[in-house]
Formats: structure tokens, sequence, C-alpha cells
């Protein structure tokens, strides 16, 4: 007992919540007194919802009263606010429910508002419905303007919660997309502005016209205030709209393929014949001319159909599926809002498909641009492996080039010092063996001359020797190389060797060649003093001058008996080989003497940079 205790009032409970909320009726008659412009009102006569203005005067101006009767809801509901929806409403409207205003919409014949871009929603007040047992009077006035597309659509009445849901449904398929979409054709088509003004692609620039004539017309459609006045701001949008549907077939040829010269000669004359219809349809206030140029369009774009689903068939383009899709709803929303919005058939409508299904190619240019540029992106990276590729096999070829340059430069330089041994030795040592061999062949040969001459040739052969050291410039080096070889020889003669040789910096001449030339330039020298000078002291000195212009200057002097300045050392080997070899590294070779008075030797070495 308990258990059912607790189950009854959840049951009941439920029940209760169970109950159906109240229908929603719908009223699909009316009495109509139409009112045109210039004539007498008509008749009033019974008319079915939806009631269009274009079917009554198509280019006139005028107005309507239309009268219904709101039957009661069911009793029992425990709504007491009610409410009445119109699909469309307009252009000018004011709602009575009996003599009392409830709603009104612009003032009667004032095209500066239209009423009839969105759904309207008539909160009734409570006193008004309560209790109402019998039929409620509605009377609707309307006034319209020429190819405005007003009337009435058919009346919904119910319990305002519910017909608050519909309107909210109805706005965002109406309005609130239509403004979603002209912020995304804005948006895309400055991205295709910029992209074209870079890259100069006739897609993009397409597209970007295109999209910014879509623009026009979802604002339209928003329900936002109208920027002009009224028939100029329909003539705007008409055209716009034209260029907008034209364009994007345009896209479509050009996004598959390069089209010929007759494709895009076809689809201009549609794009220009369609926008002067509108135009002139507003201007001429003929509404058949704008209903012509909507056919144009849908005929243009079946006519491309065939080329889209051949492309798509075949697969030659990665994005022809999704053209053919979007370009077929955008041919099914075009024949609806053709047939049933322009023109009426099939039970007249006020929403327009066209623009819901043309944002499809919205969607599809930025999925191009994203697959583009991964594309770029992944061509680029090719690009970058292959120029690696190639960089580092020119690398190797220029390093194995260099490589090989190094061994026959390495080579090069090993036979010239081979041929610079072999000469220095063939003019030094062997022209003195040449002449040892010589004094031995002859009887009685002194032996102090033959050991003299052996002595010689030694000196040679350690020039030639001392030759290949690494110098690294630094003259200092062989200077003190040579005294080092001669030293021996000058004490046993009895030679004191004065030395003053300063702190010489490095020069790049400075080379084994150079070195040897001067070595054998001061061997000459102090041979000459060992051998005829009869010196006691001998004097190398050894000075850099800054300049300019900067030089070398070395001296080497002894206190022997000297000689005629115009002539040279008895049995010497002679000026003009000493003065060869200092032209050889580009120095000045000159002797001062005078007879009792010793000699000197200066070689004056300039640098050269």
């Amino acid at each position: 007992m308990g258990l059912c205790g607790l189950a009854l009032p959840i049951l009941l409970a439920g029940l209760a919540a169970a109950q159906p909320a109240a229908p929603v009726q719908t009223l699909r008659t009316a009495e109509a007194v139409v009112r045109v412009a210039g004539e007498p009102p008509l008749a009033a006569a019974r008319v079915a919802l939806p009631f269009r203005w274009a079917d009554q005067a198509p280019r006139q101006a005028g107005g309507a009263t239309l009268t219904l009767e709101l039957p009661p809801l069911p009793a029992g509901g425990d709504d007491r606010l009610h409410g009445l929806l119109f699909e469309a409403l307009g252009n000018q409207a004011a709602v009575y429910v009996g003599d009392r205003l409830v709603a009104r919409w612009g003032q009667l014949g004032d095209p500066t508002f239209d009423a009839g871009r969105g759904p309207r929603l008539v909160r009734l007040p409570a006193d008004l419905v309560e209790g109402a047992a019998a039929p409620l009077p509605l009377r609707i006035e309307l006034s319209f303007q020429p190819q405005r597309g007003g009337g009435v659509s058919v009346v919904r009445w119910a319990p305002l919660a519910q017909l608050e849901a519909l309107e909210a449904r109805e706005r965002l398929w109406r309005n609130t997309l239509s403004l979603v979409y002209a912020a995304g054709l804005l948006l895309m088509g400055g991205l295709a502005a910029g992209l074209w003004w870079y890259q100069r692609d006739p897609l993009y620039g397409c597209f970007s016209l295109a999209a910014l004539a879509g623009t026009l017309r979802n604002l339209d459609q928003s329900g936002l205030q109208m920027p002009l006045p009224w028939p100029w701001w329909g003539a705007v949008v008409a055209m716009s709209y034209a260029v907008h549907i034209a364009l994007l077939a345009r896209f479509v040829t050009l996004a598959l393929h390069q089209p010929s010269r007759a494709v895009l000669r076809l689809l201009s004359g549609i794009l220009w014949t369609a926008v002067g219809l509108a135009g002139l349809a507003f201007a001429l206030r003929l509404p058949a001319l704008w209903t012509g140029a909507l056919a144009l369009l849908c005929g243009g774009g079946i006519a491309a159909v065939p080329g889209v689903l051949g492309d798509a068939v075949k697969g030659r383009h990665p994005t022809a599926h999704a053209l053919l899709v979007a370009g077929l709803l955008a041919i099914a929303a075009g024949l609806h809002d053709l047939l049933r919005v322009r023109i009426g058939l099939g039970g007249a409508s006020w929403v327009p498909l066209t623009p819901h299904a043309m944002f499809g190619f919205v969607l599809i240019l930025a999925g191009m641009v994203v697959a583009r540029y991964s594309r770029s992106v992944h061509e680029y990276r090719d690009l970058a492996r292959s120029l690696d590729a190639r960089v580092a096999e020119r690398e190797r070829q220029l390093t194995a080039a260099m490589d090989a340059l190094q061994t026959q430069r390495e080579q090069q330089a090993v036979l010239l010092e081979r041929q610079r041994l072999m000469r220095e030795i063939h003019d030094g040592v062997g022209s003195q063996l040449v002449g040892l061999l010589n004094l031995v062949g002859r009887p009685g040969a002194d032996p102090a001359v033959m050991e003299a001459q052996v002595k010689l040739a030694l000196d040679e052969l350690r020039v030639a020797v001392d030759s290949l050291q690494p110098l690294e410039g630094d003259l200092t080096v062989v200077l003190a190389t040579l005294r080092y070889r001669l030293q021996p020889r000058l004490e046993a003669a009895g030679l004191t060797l004065e030395w003053e040789v300063d702190s010489l910096p490095p020069r790049a001449d400075v080379t084994p060649q150079t070195a040897m030339q001067i070595q054998r330039i001061l061997l000459e020298g102090f041979t000459n003093v060992l051998r005829h000078a009869q010196a006691r002291r001998i004097r190398l000195e050894a000075h850099w001058h800054a300049g300019p212009p900067e030089r070398m200057e070395i001296v080497l002097a002894d206190d022997g008996r000297g000689f005629a300045a115009d002539g040279q050392p008895a049995g010497g080997q002679g000026l003009p080989s000493m003065r060869s070899r200092a032209a050889a590294i580009g120095a000045t070779l000159t002797v001062a003497s005078a007879p009792g008075e010793g000699a000197a030797l200066r070689l004056d070495w300039p640098v050269r940079r």
C-alpha cells in the first residue's frame, strides 16, 4: 500500500506533463479588399493565403485589407499569453484584433521600411485573448510597392511560447544566417582579392568580385535598414545578385580548367545580359525582365553541369566532385527561388534558398586555398631537398676538384723545388766541384787552394739545404743561419764578425727562392772577403726602414785593402752575377770601395704590396 501511495502521485504528475500543448492553428484563407493605386477598390473577395501583391498588380503600388477570424483555442490550456506569427508581412503593415491595434511595421505607404524581409511575431495582450469563447476578428492593413515581394503568408495562431520558438528558427534561417554569409563572403572576398593582387590569378579575381557582389544580397536579406531609397536599392541588389551568380559560374569553370574563349564569351554575355535586364526591370517597372534574368542565370548554370560532371567522372581535378555537388545544389536552390519565391508556383514561399547554397562555394574556395598552400609547401620542401642534394653534390665535386688542384699544386711545387735545387746545385756546388776537379788534375796543385775550394762547395751545399727549412717570412732566421754556417770559417781565417741585425718584421715575399738568392749574394761577398780582402773585421748590418717607401737594407762591409770603384775584387766571382741575383728578387745591389779603405756591399730591398 505504501508503494502504491508513492507511485500514484508520480503517475499523475507524468500524465499531466505528457498533456500535449495547444496545437498551432494555421489560417489559410482571408477576406481581401484590394486597392490598386489610381484605381477604385476592388470588391471584397475570399483569397487563399499566402497572398502575393505580384499576383494582383505587379507594376503598380497599392494596398489591401485582409479580414480573418481567430478561432478559439482549445480549453484547458495553461498558457495565458498568445500570439500571431507571419512568415512574411508587408511591405508595410498594421495588425488589429477587433478594433485594437496590436502591431505596426512602418507607416502605410512609406517605402523607407520593408516589413517583408523576415518573420513577424505579434504578441497579443493577455486581456484581449483571455476568456474569449467566440472567434476574434483579425484585420490586417497592408501597403505595397511594385517589385518588392510584398504580401501575407499563412497566419499561425498559438500560445506565445510555441510561436517564439518557431519565430527564432525562421529568423535564424532567413536573417541571422544571411549576416553570417555576408561576413563570410566579405572575408573570403577580401582574401581572394589579396591573393589576386599578389598572384594575378583570374580564379581569385573572379571569386573576389563574386563574393563582394553577393555580400549586398545577403545584407539585404538580413533585415538591416536599407542605405538607399526604393526602388534604387532594389535595382542595386538585383544587379549585384546577377553579378554574383554569373561570376560564380565563371569561377567554377576556372577552378576546373582553363576555359576556351567561346566559354568565356558565353559567360560574359550571360553576365551583362542579366545585369542589363535587372536594371531595366526596375527602371521600366517590368518585373518580367528580372524574372527572365533569373531564368537566364539558371539556364547558364544548367548548361555548365555537363562539363563539371565530365571532370568529376574522369577525376581530372581534385575539387570537381565538390564543385559538382555545390553546383547542383545551387541550381536546385535557384529553381526553387525562381519558381516558388519569384513566380509563386507550387505554393508561394518567401524564404530564398540560393544564399544558403551559394555559401558552399566559399567553403570550396577555402579548401582550394588550403590545398594550394599545402601543395606549395610540399613543393617548396621538395625543391629545398632537391637543392640541398644538388648543393651537396656540387660541394662534393668542388671539394674533389679542390683536392685535385691542391694535389696538382703540391706536385707542381715539388717539381719546381726540384728544378730549383738542381739549378742551384748545378750553378753552385756543381761549379765548385768542377773547379776542384780541375785543380786535382793539375800537377803540383796547391793543397790550400784545393781545401778552400772544397769548403766553398760545402758552403754552397749547406745554403741549398738551408733554403729548404720553413721560414715563415722571417729574414732574421735566414741571416742567422748563414752566420751559423760561416762562423767557423771566419774564425779560422782570423776575421772578427760584427753583427748588427735589427728585429726585422716578417715579409710574405721571403720564400725559399728569395732566401737562396740573398744567401748566395752574401756568401759570395763573404767568400771574396776571405779570399782577397786581407781584412781583420767584417760587419753585417740589416735594418728596416718604415719609409715611405718601406724597405729592408742589408750591408756587408770589411776593413780590407779595397779595390777601385769601377773594378771588382781580383779573382772574384764577379759583381754582375751578384747584381743579377739581386734583380731577381726586386732588390738593388751597390758596391762602395776604394784602395786601402775596404769595401761595402749594400742590398736595398723595397717592400712591394
